[in-house]
């Protein structure tokens, strides 16, 4: 989590410090005049925050709340995107969450300054002020992706206001993830969401030169196979070789994932675990790429959904991990 820390008098700095002991890799931003060894530098608060706002998870201000409204308004996108942001005042009382409450993690960053410093936390949004979970704080809790925020805030809307609102678990419940569900109510009109686990690791193999378009056009095709969502998607992973590979390092960015690179040494080890090619044993080293890569980058603990498929010189493997609130 990259946090960063910003202040414009020089009793805000030495507040700043404070919360810097507590957060060791915190970056703290004071205007050049104060001439602190232990702040990043600027000459202009206004144009350093512009240009930093988007590279940190968590921006402190210590400073007036108006202050910090304006500066951030013309920086702000969609609640999903946007990163959490905190208000503390100069004597270190208060702690403010402002924006980004729930999915950038505001609410609960302001608890834990609580626990580092006494501050109190000043929380507003009403399903933690009336102790009621919303839908986008159980995304998060549970690393999952949302179906889609509106419907997410009509869910919660209706969790504020005492309705009756079932949660389904895929398999706490039952072995696998559902594929249908039979909803039983006299309500005319039900409002439902759906929260997408991230626990699919999408191993890929390639031959060299390979498109962006080939590769995301032949993952969708072998998601559909399964009634898979790419929502799901934990993270992507390859081979050493194809560190540099053009379509896979655009594929990930395009679609917000992380590629892990597997080294050759560590499929070797487990080599013998999958079915594998002597062509491939001879040109790369490995007898195989997408299965091992899945499944060394993954937690080990679940089951492939798509052992190695095939396409033009392509091969995708799945491994689905235990979703963290399914029975063994």
């Amino acid at each position: 989590m990259k946090i960063a820390i910003w202040t414009v008098t020089r009793g805000a700095v030495r507040s700043a410090l404070k919360i810097k002991e507590k957060n060791s890799l915190a970056d703290v931003y004071s205007l050049k005049k104060f001439q602190s060894e232990e702040t990043l530098q600027m000459d202009n608060f206004t144009e350093t925050l512009n240009t930093n706002f988007k590279k940190y998870d968590v921006h402190i201000f210590i400073m007036a709340t108006g202050i910090v409204v304006r500066k951030i308004a013309n920086l702000l996108e969609t609640k999903d995107v946007d990163p959490a942001v905190l208000v503390i005042d100069e004597g270190m009382r208060f702690v403010i969450s402002l924006l980004s409450g729930h999915l950038g993690g505001a609410n609960d960053f302001a608890e834990v300054l609580k626990g580092q410093l006494g501050l109190v936390p000043i929380i507003t949004t009403s399903s933690d002020v009336t102790g009621k979970i919303a839908v986008d704080t159980l995304s998060q809790k549970l690393n999952s992706d949302l179906e889609s925020l509106e419907a997410a805030k009509r869910v919660t809307a209706l969790i504020v206001d005492g309705k009756n609102v079932e949660l389904q678990l895929p398999k706490n419940i039952c072995p696998e993830n559902p594929e249908g569900v039979v909803i039983v109510s006299n309500r005319e009109k039900i409002e439902t969401v759906q929260i997408y686990p991230r626990n699919l690791v999408i191993g890929l193999g390639c031959r060299r030169g390979i498109l962006k378009e080939q590769v995301y056009e032949f993952l969708i095709e072998t998601l559909k196979k399964h009634n898979l969502s790419y929502k799901s998607i934990k993270h992507f992973a390859t081979v050493d070789l194809k560190a540099d590979e053009a379509g896979l390092i655009e594929l990930a960015k395009e679609l917000g994932k992380d590629l892990k690179i597997i080294s050759r040494d560590e499929i070797l080890k487990v080599e013998n675990m999958f079915e594998g090619s002597d062509f491939v044993k001879k040109e790369i080293g490995v007898r195989a790429v997408s299965e091992p890569c899945a499944y060394l980058s993954s937690s080990k603990d679940g089951k492939f959904i798509e052992m190695k498929a095939k396409k033009d010189g392509m091969t995708i493997s799945i491994y689905e991990e235990r979703f963290i609130y399914e029975k063994r």
